[in-house]
């Protein structure tokens, strides 16, 4: 095996004529010769650095893949034969290396590229792929559709990065074995999920058992053994044994898959053949590669999760003014730390676990998302990372909660609609006393509709026995996790991603009455209903207007007699949210006062029926309507609707 290439960020000697110019896309990639391929590989690299570093986004896992990302586009008729992602922020070398290079320093932004493949962008795209564990089942469907196409395609699946943690990946695994589906999937192992290399034996034999003459040999033993039942089983028993003492893919075997790895997935001169004949064969095959997640940037290699993304440079720089990776270590290093609501949950955790030996807290992979770091350090025999598991982490947390623990539930909102029949029939139908801390609840910014928090108040609040919170500020969301631990039943505490409005927060814990709201500033006419951190800018709408404010706090139970109190002395209600308008919020005030028979007029406002795309926060809750400009318009365009007001504003317009 020749030795792994030492990676120089920036040479500093480029070459007259970079193959990146020569390749702009594959089929142009295809023309170049297998030797050059390291030298693109060198250069995607720098490019991807380079990028990251102007517009911010995912970084270690696309430099775990480069050499990965150069073989498929140079062994594949891409996009005729498709690459299915997962998880999708291995996708930036991708990107660059299909006619995206000139557009990657918008990635993120608005109406600039997705952080994650998107098909509406690319045709080179397959699937979209926002969470993890879906390419198997998408490359299932993919590779059957075309199972009669002649000349057949190729259909690969590349998962890594602890998206092999997930149940979906091995209910794919185990139907695709069950068919004769010609599809690939490439385990992307950097090190976040299953087994370490064993060594050089693995790699020579996965070259023998990836060879030609393997292939043949094994194919022309089939047609003469298979005569003699007997010999052809125990030719395929001394394989199988031999394969297991010295690669770790039995498991993939007894499943159906033919396994070859590990291998090095930098090492081109042994990716290639392996790939290239691997594509040879028929059926569900699997392919084991070890890579390093930052490969190529130090101080990424040494902290993968804390490269797993980086904030843009502040002080932009030209790619060719860089002449190593070292330069870019200060400007890329997160900045100084923050008050973020995850961070708040972090410091609440803590503080509960030290007056409770009762409480367990529960992540699904997302330790330093979630602020669980400290919690998990001070706290380890409490602390469970059950993986990319979310199904698990709820029944999990039911079982604790059956036997008298207090298990906290740390989730995504995005990810917990993945265990939406566990919440109901596990956790809520059996009224059990599970407390979810919901974070990144609302837009999401740069990371996009796949990862952002639009439903949660709609799918939680029909589900009986639950209590649903909408903390304000960041003193709300530590009080109202103590009001939810106490409850003893499920609850659900939702809060953004980020940093919230600068509020004093107290340390000691207060449980706050159970379905009651705070009026926050009395006004007339109109009265503003908040559920959530928009608070502020209703405050600064009612100020300006003289508006009623109202922190409603709960979604469930509601706060009725405060809606009682503001129904009867005000002209119009408005309901604010960021949460998606169907069934959230709002849909519950208008249903309390539908029942009650009062017939008011109400004005929601929260997000649109549609998937609200990437870009910065408050451009995204501007095009919403939700920032101070769009609630006040919205506002006023309701009242002129009011038939007690439509003369008077008729008169003041004809003045």
């Amino acid at each position: 095996m020749t030795k792994p290439r030492q990676y120089q960020c920036f040479p500093e000697q480029r070459p007259e004529t970079p193959l990146l110019d020569l390749a702009p896309l594959p089929e142009l990639l295809r023309d170049l010769d297998e030797s050059q391929l390291p030298q693109l590989a060198d250069e995607l690299r720098a490019h991807l650095l380079y990028c990251v570093g102007q517009s911010g986004g995912h970084f270690g896992a696309g430099l775990g893949v480069v050499e990965l990302t150069v073989a498929l586009h140079y062994l594949l008729d891409t996009p005729r034969d498709k690459i299915i992602w997962d998880v999708g922020h291995q996708t930036y070398p991708h990107k660059i290396l299909t006619g995206r290079r000139d557009s990657m320093l918008s990635m993120r932004q608005t109406d600039g590229l997705a952080g994650f493949p998107k098909r509406s962008e690319s045709e080179y795209d397959s699937f979209g792929v926002g969470h993890s564990s879906t390419s198997i089942s998408a490359a299932l469907g993919m590779a059957i559709s075309y199972k009669d196409e002649q000349p057949a395609r190729q259909t690969v699946a590349v998962i890594g990065d602890g998206a092999m943690t997930a149940g979906m990946v091995f209910e794919a695994l185990n139907h695709a074995a069950d068919t004769d589906a010609n599809m690939l999937v490439i385990v992307n192992d950097n090190m976040m999920s299953i087994s370490k290399n064993t060594g050089g034996l693995a790699t020579y034999f996965s070259k023998i058992w990836a060879s030609k003459t393997y292939i043949q040999l094994r194919a022309g033993s089939k047609k003469v053994l298979s005569k003699i039942p007997p010999a052809w089983e125990l030719a395929q028993r001394t394989e199988e044994h031999m394969k297991g003492m010295v690669a770790p893919g039995t498991l993939f075997e007894e499943l159906g898959f033919n396994y070859i790895g590990p291998i090095d997935g930098h090492d081109l001169d042994s990716l290639i053949p392996t790939l290239r004949n691997m594509l040879l064969m028929k059926g569900p095959r699997l392919l084991h590669i070890n890579t390093t997640k930052g490969k190529g940037f130090a101080p990424a290699e040494a902290d993968p999760v804390g490269y797993h993304a980086v904030n843009k440079i502040e002080q932009p720089i030209k790619a060719a003014a860089v002449k190593d990776a070292d330069e870019l270590i200060e400007q890329v290093i997160p900045p100084a730390k923050k008050i973020k609501y995850q961070d708040i949950f972090g410091q609440w955790l803590c503080d509960m676990a030290a007056q409770d030996d009762r409480l367990i807290g529960i992540t699904p992979a997302m330790c330093e998302g979630s602020g669980m770091v400290e919690f998990s350090e001070l706290f380890h025999d409490r602390y469970y990372d059950v993986a990319i598991a979310e199904q698990h982490a709820v029944t999990f947390a039911a079982g604790l909660a059956c036997e008298g623990k207090k298990p906290i539930v740390a989730i995504y909102s995005t990810f917990l609609q993945r265990a939406y029949d566990q919440l109901i029939h596990d956790v809520a139908l059996q009224n059990l006393d599970v407390t979810f801390g919901i974070d990144r609840a609302g837009l999401v910014g740069e990371d996009g509709p796949t990862h952002a928090g639009s439903f949660d108040l709609s799918f939680l609040r029909c589900i009986p026995n639950m209590i649903v919170m909408a903390p304000s500020d960041e003193n709300e969301t530590r009080q109202l996790l103590y009001t939810g631990y106490q409850f003893n039943g499920p609850a659900a505490i939702r809060y953004p991603r980020g940093v919230g409005p600068g509020k004093p927060i107290s340390t000691k814990m207060e449980a706050l009455p159970i379905g009651q709201g705070i009026l926050r500033r009395s006004g007339q006419c109109v009265a503003i209903l908040n559920f959530g951190t928009l608070l502020d800018r209703a405050i600064e709408v009612a100020e300006q207007h003289n508006y009623t404010v109202a922190d409603m706090r709960f979604v469930k139970p509601l706060d009725e007699g405060l809606i009682d109190s503001l129904a009867s002395s005000h002209d119009l209600l408005v309901t604010l949210e960021e949460n998606t308008i169907q069934g959230g919020a709002g849909s519950a005030v208008l249903e309390y006062l539908n029942q009650t028979g009062v017939m008011l007029p109400i004005l929601q406002l929260g997000l649109p029926d549609r998937f609200v795309d990437h870009g910065k926060h408050k451009d995204l809750l501007a095009s919403c309507g939700l920032d101070k400009i769009g609630i006040e318009q919205a506002i006023e365009r309701r009242l002129v609707t009011l038939p007690s007001n439509q003369q008077q504003w008729a008169n003041e317009s004809n003045q």
